[in-house]
């Protein structure tokens, strides 16, 4: 399960190809090995991400999202030409206790985004409930006294998956 986000943005980018979508698509997959050893990252580490922000670590176990916000990072610095970028990521337990087993969660700066992958999903079956979007009030659960930030939220009872979408 702790890597549907990679498998289901491969799956939709096959599709896409497939189809031979007008559009012009790029596929970055964002992966990461959360494993034991001399040279694993650990709680109180402190790394620079591709933007050259600092990511006080504060639980190990939510190694995707660096991987993710060094990829978003990476696509809009480089491509000029991107006007939208699509970010999957299973957030595993905080995504379940949101919207269910049978429902993906969406968080999206827009309405119409949101609006799109609701009704995108109703019509595969791959049902999507929107996520509150709300980063001017989640964001101070990220605060570190030694980095721009920590990789997981400090109150888990404040929209924790909905704190996951906008590290």
């Amino acid at each position: 399960h702790d890597m549907g986000g990679s498998a289901g943005v491969l799956g939709g980018f096959m599709a896409a190809v497939k189809l031979r979508t007008p559009r012009k698509i790029r596929l970055l997959l964002c992966l990461a090995e959360n494993a034991i050893g001399p040279g694993a990252v650990r709680n109180d580490d402190i790394i620079t991400q591709y933007s050259g922000k600092t990511v006080e670590i504060n639980n190990s176990d939510a190694e995707g999202r660096i991987v993710l916000s060094d990829a978003v990072a990476h696509a809009t610095k480089h491509y000029d030409d991107c006007d939208l970028v699509v970010d999957m990521a299973t957030l595993t337990g905080a995504q379940l206790i949101s919207t269910g087993k049978m429902h993906a969660g969406i968080l999206a700066n827009t309405e119409e985004l949101e609006r799109i992958a609701v009704k995108a999903g109703l019509a595969s079956g791959d049902l999507t409930y929107p996520l509150l979007y709300a980063p001017e009030l989640l964001k101070k659960e990220f605060n570190s006294k030694v980095a721009d930030m920590k990789n997981s939220v400090k109150d888990r009872s404040n929209a924790q998956c909905s704190c996951a979408g906008h590290f």
